[in-house]
């Protein structure tokens, strides 16, 4: 069973999936980008984990990204209250990103 730490916590995780998306990037080879196991990225996508400021650093590395972007991307979209809602951001910032390129 999974257990989401916050809204906060599924928001980000939202962030991370729709950068990653953006980039065509499977969990492996995001984690090898990051240095991270798949599994770890898969928990922090889900909201799943409370990972640290380093992790969030290798994250930003791992997707090409400055830690700014990936602030501008959380402030970019509306506070999840569910997972429907956090798989709605993703969608909503994939097409975004559809129009705009």
């Amino acid at each position: 069973m999974s257990v989401v730490q916050s809204t906060e916590h599924l928001r980000l995780g939202s962030v991370i999936r729709g950068l990653r998306g953006r980039l065509r990037l499977s969990q492996e080879e995001l984690g090898d980008r990051s240095g991270l196991h798949r599994n770890y990225v898969g928990a922090i996508e889900r909201g799943e984990i409370n990972f640290t400021f380093r992790v969030l650093l290798k994250l930003s590395k791992g997707l090409g990204c400055t830690l700014a972007e990936i602030i501008r991307a959380y402030d970019e979209i509306p506070t999840p209250r569910t997972r429907e809602d956090a798989r709605m951001a993703r969608v909503g910032l994939a097409a975004r990103d559809e129009h705009e390129g």
